[in-house]
């Protein structure tokens, strides 16, 4: 009975190793596919993505499109694109780009942020990192409404006079973080929770909801900030950086089809916070695959054709 079951453990072992090195394929080959996006394994993520490839579709119906999804991280979706798997990333985060594959410090003023890993994406990888989409996803506390109302709270640091009868529930990872985690918390706002409860990310939304939780740490672009009335603070001095969302794409392939510059380019302002929200909580809870809300989006605003790109080769 143990060898057998040392014989099964090692098939799943082996399929998934298998599964793992076909990662960067997934059906897709970029000697197939004249553009190729690089997405990951978060609905946001699989959505802007394909707001991406419909737009290029939409506007030049020459070339072939494909997407590779279930990338696991930022740094599997920088890899893709570095080995050649891949030339286009459906979405970058420039908070997470600086202290991840750039490995620099975090930079909190927004504009220096971007034109930091602009410069650098061009300079060290000759991949052009456009402008922001309209949206940053970012860590954010969050109270129910009612309480933000009761309170007159609508500041992270108008909590410190309560700080010490409120429970919190954070993501698991946050308490951990170095930059902008726990400890930098308590550090910056000088103030701790009377409790503070590490727990999956996905659960914080109905904790607090529920009133098991005062406040929340969650995504700020999280659908169920709307279906559960939060109200996101303002980190009022500065704790996270800034993490705007923009496409990337590779310079080769912009020499080879100059067109997608501008069809890129149309995309810039296009998605507000309150949007991704919106279209993150379509596919969640309303269960509508990412490739269906992002179609519904674009036809929705017309695929942006009366909005002039801006073309630009950096800030």
């Amino acid at each position: 009975m143990r060898k057998n079951l040392r014989k099964i453990l090692l098939l799943i072992i082996a399929l998934g190793l298998l599964t793992s090195c076909s990662l960067p394929g997934l059906g897709a080959n970029i000697n197939e596919e004249n553009i190729l996006i690089a997405s990951g394994n978060t609905t946001e993520r699989q959505i802007v993505s394909e707001i991406v490839r419909q737009m290029i579709e939409h506007y030049d119906d020459d070339v072939k499109v494909g997407i590779i999804n279930n990338l696991g991280s930022t740094n599997l979706i920088h890899q893709a694109l570095m080995s050649n798997n891949a030339n286009v990333s459906g979405v970058m985060y420039t908070g997470t780009s600086l202290t991840g594959e750039l490995e620099m410090e975090p930079i909190i003023d927004t504009e220096e942020a971007m034109r930091v890993v602009v410069k650098e994406y061009k300079d060290r990888f000759n991949q052009k990192w456009y402008p922001s989409f309209g949206f940053e996803n970012t860590y954010a506390f969050m109270v129910t409404r009612q309480f933000s109302e009761e309170n007159n709270i609508t500041k992270v640091s108008e909590l410190e006079n309560m700080a010490s009868e409120l429970k919190a529930g954070v993501d698991t990872a946050w308490m951990q973080r170095q930059g902008d985690g726990y400890e930098d918390f308590k550090r910056i706002y000088g103030f701790d929770f009377s409790k503070v409860y590490p727990m999956e990310i996905g659960l914080v939304y109905n904790a607090v909801e529920a009133g098991e939780m005062d406040v929340v740490l969650g995504y700020t672009t999280d659908g169920r900030i709307q279906s559960n009335d939060l109200v996101v603070l303002e980190d009022d001095k500065n704790l996270f950086p800034p993490y705007d969302a923009s496409p990337v794409v590779k310079y080769e392939l912009i020499e080879k089809y100059p067109k997608i510059d501008k069809i890129v380019s149309k995309l810039e302002g296009t998605i507000t916070s309150e949007d991704m929200q919106k279209l993150n909580r379509r596919a969640d809870e309303d269960l509508v695959e990412p490739k269906n809300v992002a179609t519904e989006f674009l036809k929705d605003n017309d695929y942006f054709k009366d909005k002039e790109p801006i073309v630009s080769e950096g800030r």
